[in-house]
């Protein structure tokens, strides 16, 4: 006995010395399935070089996304990552992403109506129709990067018909979306934050633009509405008010196209799946749902505690950045049978998926995400059962924040004729 048996053990900074190991940004880009495999059978968490603490077990991780202890980063991660003002920083400090309790609650409330279950269901028949339009439109022309021939662009049609966006504005706010999301990534070095700070002031630019437009003439859409009622209400500041549409553009174009074609290759690599998908629809939300599990496009969700955490007798300081590891609690042992094996007829799933969040944060856009990648997956199955991976199985890279894919190169011959099924 040396007198601190029972005692929780600190894992500060120099964790190693209390057998807490400390890995780079490198080691975890290099193979984070394999590093989270390594540990978390040994412990509850890890040092992580930027972020402090990885928490990487699937109970742990459920439990903290809905612990009051743990809060929104607000202005933490960017100061953490070296960016102390600018537009950047703003997307962080008058964001609902980021904010906490009631200051949450104020700028994710006019969302949330636009946002609910019932009313999103009424967009399935648009998106399909639009996930049908784009796949003939690539259909018989050989190989092509999925990614930016379809996935990308089933997300991104979606945000701008959802808020009133002209289509042809696609190019321009998706472009500017994926660079400023790399922001959320650790993988990005100091002399790439002019860049980031151009295209995330290039977004907000846009989005005042398009505001200004619609104070000058309402249309019937959301931007409209939601315009009127916030200044109605008086409750968000001129700067929040851009601020969330900056983010709902960023959350809606960026995850999803991610997501789709994931979902896509993991199936393309698994035959017997994919053919078994195509002979009975009904599955196509389990495959989904399998997909986001075994892949996840959102790797882990920073948060920061307001009081010492003691998990399995290790501290998770007050003060510090902690990452909840989707990635690492959606392969856990303990949660998941054989959790390393791709499986669309797993039972294990909890019925609300963690990979969309939990508690006050859980995701707005969950329900329109899963239309959309159900959708996506549905029209391909539908035209192009030949459908098939050209090259080798990509890889989905990232270990935090939304992971990135290169893309997806397939090709499929003519497309299936008949009408759209419903």
């Amino acid at each position: 006995m040396n007198g601190d048996e029972g005692q929780p053990r600190r894992t500060d900074i120099d964790g190693a010395a209390h057998g807490i190991p400390t890995l780079t940004v490198a080691e975890l880009e290099a193979d984070p399935h394999g590093v989270f495999r390594a540990w978390r059978p040994r412990l509850p968490v890890i040092g992580h070089e930027v972020a402090g603490r990885l928490v990487l077990r699937a109970t742990d991780v459920d439990r903290l996304m809905r612990d009051p202890r743990l809060q929104a980063t607000e202005t933490l991660y960017p100061e953490t990552r070296g960016i102390p003002n600018g537009t950047l920083f703003d997307i962080f400090a008058d964001g609902m992403l980021t904010a906490n309790g009631a200051v949450h609650r104020r700028r994710r409330s006019p969302f949330t109506r636009t946002f609910a279950v019932r009313l999103v269901e009424g967009l399935r028949p648009r998106i399909r129709a639009a996930a049908d339009d784009l796949a003939r439109d690539w259909i018989g022309q050989g190989e092509i990067d999925l990614v930016e021939r379809y996935t990308a662009l089933i997300p991104a049609r979606t945000i701008a018909d959802l808020l009133g966006l002209p289509r042809a504005d696609i190019p321009r706010f998706t472009r500017l979306a994926y660079e400023v999301s790399r922001v959320l990534s650790f993988t990005f070095a100091p002399d790439d934050v002019p860049d980031l700070e151009a295209a995330a002031v290039a977004l907000r630019d846009y989005v005042i633009e398009i505001l200004e437009a619609r104070r000058s003439a309402p249309r019937d859409d959301l931007l409209s509405r939601f315009l009127a009622e916030a200044e109605a209400a008086g409750e968000l500041t001129p700067q929040e008010v851009v601020i969330q549409i900056v983010q709902m553009i960023i959350g809606g174009t960026d995850t999803t196209r991610v997501a789709g074609a994931v979902q896509v290759a993991l199936l393309l690599q698994h035959p017997a799946q994919w053919e078994a998908v195509g002979r009975d629809a009904g599955l196509i939300p389990a495959a989904v749902a399998e997909s986001l599990r075994y892949e996840p496009s959102v790797g882990s969700v920073g948060r920061v505690a307001r009081d010492d955490i003691v998990l399995d007798g290790h501290v998770l300081p007050a003060g510090r950045l902690i990452l909840l590891s989707t990635m690492s609690a959606l392969r856990d042992e303990a949660a998941y049978a054989q959790p390393d094996t791709f499986d669309i007829r797993r039972s294990d799933l909890p019925r609300l998926h963690p990979v969309f969040g939990g508690g006050a944060h859980r995701c707005i856009g969950e329900a329109l995400a899963r239309i959309e990648l159900e959708e996506g997956l549905g029209a391909l199955l539908r035209l192009t059962p030949d459908l098939r991976l050209a090259g080798a199985m990509p890889v989905l890279q990232g270990h935090s924040g939304i992971r990135r894919l290169n893309g997806l190169r397939v090709a499929a011959g003519r497309a299936r004729p008949g009408p759209v099924q419903a």
